[in-house]
């Protein structure tokens, strides 16, 4: 359970993310997605119930705890330091006790999933077209070098041709063993890409199950799909 002062913003929520997977959250507006991923990072504190990562409790850590134990949350809306550049936006997602040790490599494997970041590298992030900068924040995220990479929101204000880049990258990176969830409003997106789906209602899980029987239920279609 978490609130928000004397707002309760979520109860009775409990899923698993299992390793390798990608596993997708969805619902409306004020369900409660980035609320999830804000207490699973430790930017917000649950109030009752607990958080496992690798068989150890977390709950209780502190954000760069969580990071460098191995997840890393891409924020709803980039939060890019918008006066540097690509390059040392990057440098910056490298600064924890994981990523310190692969700063290089980690660039070039950034590189290689957004060849434009590399173009880009001197760049001012500030200056970056809408899908650029989702994409550095992205490889921001992989710099930290980690087991659970969490989206929150990835294909927001983008175009459907950059945001059908963005999903095909997601899918590469989770190839390399990345365990991924996402929080999504696009739910086609969302359901194309996982393993494993919860539905997610004014602070509680409604619903949950393999992706594609989620694509086919009616009552997801209606609601979410459009159908």
């Amino acid at each position: 359970m978490t609130h928000y002062g004397d707002v309760r913003a979520l109860q009775n929520v409990s899923f698993r993310v299992e390793e390798g997977q990608v596993v997708s959250i969805i619902g409306s507006n004020g369900s409660g997605k980035s609320t999830t991923l804000n207490t699973i990072s430790g930017v917000l504190r649950c109030s009752s119930g607990s958080i496992l990562f690798n068989e150890e409790k977390i709950d209780q850590a502190f954000p760069h705890q969580i990071v460098d134990a191995g997840i890393v949350q891409v924020p709803e809306g980039r939060r890019l330091f918008p006066y540097m550049t690509v390059y040392e936006n990057l440098k910056l997602g490298s600064f924890n006790s994981r990523g310190r040790k692969t700063l290089k490599e980690s660039i070039q494997e950034v590189f290689g999933y957004f060849p434009i970041l590399q173009e880009r590298r001197n760049q001012i992030a500030g200056t970056l077209s809408g899908g650029e900068q989702q994409m550095l924040a992205i490889g921001r995220g992989l710099m930290a070098k980690p087991k659970l990479l969490m989206l929150d929101e990835p294909s927001l204000g983008l175009a459907p041709l950059v945001v059908e880049q963005v999903f095909e990258t997601i899918k590469r990176i989770n190839l390399q063993k990345i365990t991924i969830l996402l929080v999504e409003q696009d739910v086609f997106q969302a359901l194309a890409l996982a393993n494993w789906a919860y539905v997610l209602e004014n602070g509680s899980i409604m619903m949950e199950g393999g992706a594609e029987d989620l694509q086919n239920n009616p009552q997801v279609k209606e609601a979410y799909i459009g159908v």
